[in-house]
């Protein structure tokens, strides 16, 4: 008697065991595509990254550098102070998106440029996102809205 219980209790430890690490690889194949990384423009320029590889660029807008084209088509340049990275989208902008303003970027870097197909803008005159500030403190070139 005293076996068939140890015996029982090895297998329910080895089910939920088995069914842990199936759940977790269910997860992580789930939300492959999901998870985009985040680099500034130093980091693209450092390590160009695979022009397969899906990742956020964050930065200021270069003054001068916004060039509307044809249609929805506009290019322009993210910078953090230390690098330039040139990127080219084609949608509708943000209604905030401006130059010496913050943005992230969701795209590929192919052939020295980055074509972004997700574009996104600070929502009010004091917010930038995390990355982007992280980043500008990276390169001291980060400026507190007061």
């Amino acid at each position: 008697m005293k076996s068939l219980r140890k015996t029982r209790r090895i297998q329910v430890i080895a089910a939920a065991a088995l069914s842990l690490v199936l759940a977790t690889v269910l997860i992580g194949y789930g939300l492959r595509d999901g998870i985009n990384y985040f680099r500034s423009p130093s980091q693209v320029i450092d390590g160009p990254p695979p022009a397969s590889e899906v990742f956020r660029l964050g930065g200021l807008v270069e003054a001068g550098s916004l060039v509307a084209g044809d249609g929805q088509t506009v290019r322009f340049i993210v910078t953090d102070g230390a690098a330039r990275v040139p990127v080219r989208y084609t949608g509708i902008r943000p209604d905030l998106f401006a130059e010496n303003q913050g943005t992230i970027a969701t795209g590929r870097y192919v052939g020295g440029v980055f074509e972004a197909t997700e574009l996104l803008a600070k929502h009010d005159e004091t917010y930038m996102p995390r990355e982007v500030v992280e980043a500008l403190k990276e390169q001291g070139v980060y400026r507190h809205a007061e």
